[in-house]
């Protein structure tokens, strides 16, 4: 099994990108639960057959469609360990809960965070950005708020319109509403509006309503636009708003000294949501949340349920328990991975890694601006580039090219909506990346785009 799964690896680049999944394969899948047993052998072939060919294929260089880090083997390696211990990190005295820690201490180290803060492992960017909410839902209503509820609340909360969905989810889960959440429209660089914040935080207060949360993009879901982090963090503290970034991916650009002096504010904010397994190429999930206010943080979430009774010796033991952090009380060593990742590869590397994602950015976009066939659609900020092929009906052009590249397995780029525009966007997260493969992605484009024309045309 690890022979194959390092071949898989090694040889990505001569398989399709995507693939897909035949009806016959599929259907495999719908089999009734098995009552007898099969050996291993058998069970790992299958896998080998109808699962591995047909994954999203996000580990290979070619996929720059969505915002998927595309692993590393250490952190597999590490993945096998943490299932072999099978360590419930929710709490107790053990050194699982030692390797989180000290990267909890990692992150307020890289993001100039004091050392009462604290920091938890999360499945991702949605459910820390939910948490970030509720620790700033307990600041501004009480942590009686977990008793009382939220009924009758007047909170508003403030973000880009270019934020993802799940800061929208996150009011919507923690009972404060999607209404409450005001959508700051963006300028031409698709960063928030200053102004037209502060325009809504006034318009807000004269009407009656507390505004009580600002959440800033280190990264836009789009664009990759960081927001004026440094701006709205002032902006925060003058409102007397909890300042929450969503960080996702391009929070961890603070590993490199190309890129940190652009995160500038970052280290003023309260809360901070970023994804290990995105940028920095650690196997899924890894979510991360750092709070400021540590024991704001422990008091959103801690139970004092008797059967997790803390005890002053033996197993229970210990004063940190993560389960007094966040909702989950069953958790996963997702620490070992990213402690692998980080240790093996070393922060300049990792550094060095994720500026190289940007120099192929920029080299796409050269690339693109110096030719009559592509039109650029977005600045590029990061490592994330929106354009498309010029043509009449350029979005049905676009779409059709985009689904030709995904079933080639050519490339996989995704699709976006640029100022009403239909974009193919590609994000170039993956560590395995070269010019080579931006050269296949534009070589296929413009292929496509001109055999498409063509047909159009006869």
């Amino acid at each position: 099994m690890l022979d194959d799964i390092l071949d898989y690896v090694e040889d990505i680049r001569e398989r399709p990108v995507w693939r897909p999944i035949p009806d016959q394969v599929r259907m495999r899948f719908r089999e009734g639960l098995p009552a007898e047993a099969s050996d291993v052998a058998s069970v790992h072939a299958t896998f080998m057959s109808d699962i591995l060919p047909f994954a999203a294929g996000n580990a290979h260089p070619g996929f720059m469609g969505w915002v998927h880090g595309g692993g590393n083997v250490a952190g597999m390696f590490a993945e096998m360990l943490a299932g072999g211990l099978n360590a419930n990190l929710g709490g107790r005295d053990q050194a699982p809960i030692e390797v989180e820690q000290q990267i909890v201490h990692w992150m307020r180290e890289l993001f100039g965070f004091p050392g009462s803060s604290t920091g938890l492992f999360v499945t991702g960017s949605s459910m820390a950005n939910l948490i970030g909410v509720l620790v700033a839902r307990a600041r501004s209503l009480g942590v009686g708020v977990r008793h009382k509820g939220v009924s009758g609340h007047r909170l508003i909360a403030y973000t880009s319109a270019a934020a993802h969905g799940c800061i929208a989810q996150a009011m919507d889960l923690s009972g404060l509403g999607i209404d409450s959440l005001r959508m700051i429209a963006v300028d031409d660089r698709h960063q928030m509006n200053v102004d037209a914040l502060k325009h809504a935080i006034e318009a807000d207060r004269e009407a009656g309503l507390i505004p009580f949360l600002l959440v800033g993009a280190a990264g836009t879901v789009d664009t990759g636009a960081i927001d004026d982090l440094a701006e709205l963090a002032d902006i925060a503290r003058r409102e007397d708003l909890w300042f929450h970034i969503d960080g996702a991916y391009g929070a961890l650009g603070m590993f490199a000294p190309s890129i940190a002096p652009r995160l500038a504010g970052i280290e003023k904010a309260d809360s901070i949501a970023f994804d290990f397994h995105k940028w920095l190429q650690v196997p899924y999930d890894a979510g991360f949340i750092l709070v400021r206010d540590g024991a704001l943080h422990r008091d959103t979430f801690a139970s004092p349920a008797s059967y997790l009774r803390r005890e002053t010796r033996g197993l229970a033991a210990g004063s940190f328990w993560p389960c007094d952090f966040g909702p989950d009380l069953s958790r996963g060593f997702r620490a070992l991975k990213t402690w692998f990742t980080i240790k093996v590869h070393g922060s300049e590397a990792l550094g060095a890694m994720i500026t190289h994602t940007c120099l192929l950015a920029r080299y796409l976009e050269f690339k693109i601006v110096t030719s009559r066939d592509f039109e650029l659609l977005a600045p590029v900020s990061l490592n994330i580039v929106c354009f498309r092929h010029r043509g009449q009906d350029a979005d049905r052009l676009n779409a059709e090219i985009v689904a030709n590249l995904h079933e080639t397995g050519v490339a996989a780029p995704s699709t976006t909506s640029i100022e009403g525009k239909l974009a193919i966007r590609a994000a170039i997260f993956n560590h395995r990346t070269q010019t080579r493969d931006i050269d296949e992605l534009l070589d296929a484009v413009a292929t496509l785009g001109t055999r498409y024309l063509a047909a159009q045309a006869a």
